[in-house]
């Protein structure tokens, strides 16, 4: 996804977004680096002057997010750890009162889905509330191509997107406002 217009009532939404990639976020230089890739110490439990300025950068960018969208292979069955530990690292005040949208692959015919019902679990907890709208592809390299653009872009289970776009869109623009009028709890 490139980017995203979408008519809610009289509202326009167009979408900024950042991609944080486990690969990036604890390799070389990466905001988490200085962690091994463990969750041996959350940033909520450290000095915050301490914690390095890309790991502020990046707590500061979930903190800002109005909502969440979590792109995940399925990894035996359940959620990978490096989604867990990225997620984990950071406490959930800084995902409260959002929502949040799953999107899973896998080779198989399930598409991810065992693992969207882990995701879902991790995400109640954090307090960015999962949308009731899933998308699981299966046999990904049949929809997919290695860029991650569609083969065949009318794919069924590509239909699943819109849906779950527009409830993502829906909520994020609702609790926003929200937390605009009373703060959050």
């Amino acid at each position: 996804m490139e980017s995203r217009k979408e008519s809610l009532g009289a509202d326009t939404i167009a979408h900024d977004f950042r991609i944080i990639d486990p690969i990036e976020v604890f390799g070389p230089n990466g905001a988490l680096s200085y962690s091994g890739g463990e969750l041996s110490k959350p940033t909520f439990f450290m000095d915050q002057s301490t914690l390095p300025a890309a790991a502020k950068e990046l707590q500061e960018a979930i903190k800002e997010a109005d909502c969440y969208l979590v792109v995940s292979p399925e990894y035996n069955h359940s959620i990978p750890p490096a989604l867990s530990s990225v997620m984990g690292h950071f406490g959930g005040s800084n995902y409260k009162c959002k929502p949040s949208g799953i999107i899973t692959y896998s080779p198989g015919v399930f598409g991810g889905i065992r693992a969207a019902m882990a995701i879902q679990v991790m995400l109640h907890e954090l307090g960015c509330l999962p949308v009731s709208k899933l998308c699981g592809v299966g046999n990904v390299s049949e929809v997919l191509n290695e860029d991650g653009k569609p083969i065949d872009p009318n794919n069924r289970l590509l239909k699943q997107l819109p849906e779950l776009l527009t409830q993502l869109e829906w909520m994020a623009v609702a609790m926003a406002n929200q937390r605009k009028l009373s703060g959050t709890f």
